[in-house]
């Protein structure tokens, strides 16, 4: 089974994080630009939470606050489940599956060395179980 650094060193290290005290609407659109579900809030390197398109349907739009007016602190998710690099897939798997979340923050050593999706998991285990098929198949065929 893969380890987490395995997958960060295939998709990359990336961050894409915001200030705590930037409006909602610019991390919307930080989100939009990056093509990301979520955002990492941070102040320097110290991660403070995580804020997610679900965050905004649930705490903004649905209580009719303005995005412009609301700061991304006011709806972050402020405890935040992390995994390590030496983490496997699996268990990350089982994390994201027990605590309903799709993101996943990597960190090591009190930093953060890149985030993780559910999508990410998924395409792991399916290139996984396709290179066990094909070491079957290699083996049954002589």
């Amino acid at each position: 089974m893969k380890l987490v650094n395995h997958l960060l060193d295939s998709k990359g290290r990336n961050i894409v994080s915001i200030a705590p005290d930037a409006s909602v609407f610019d991390a919307i659109k930080l989100m939009a630009d990056k093509v990301v579900g979520s955002l990492l809030v941070m102040e320097g390197t110290q991660l403070l939470g995580i804020v997610t398109e679900r965050d905004y349907a649930r705490k903004v739009i649905l209580k009719g606050r303005s995005s412009e007016n609301t700061r991304v602190s006011d709806i972050m998710t402020g405890d935040v489940f992390t995994t390590s690099g030496a983490a496997t897939v699996k268990a990350c798997m089982e994390l994201m599956t027990e605590k309903r979340i799709r993101h996943l923050p990597v960190v090591d050593d009190n930093e953060v060395i890149g985030m993780i999706s559910i999508g990410d998991l998924v395409s792991a285990i399916i290139s996984d179980q396709q290179e066990e098929i094909e070491q079957l198949e290699s083996y049954i065929s002589g």
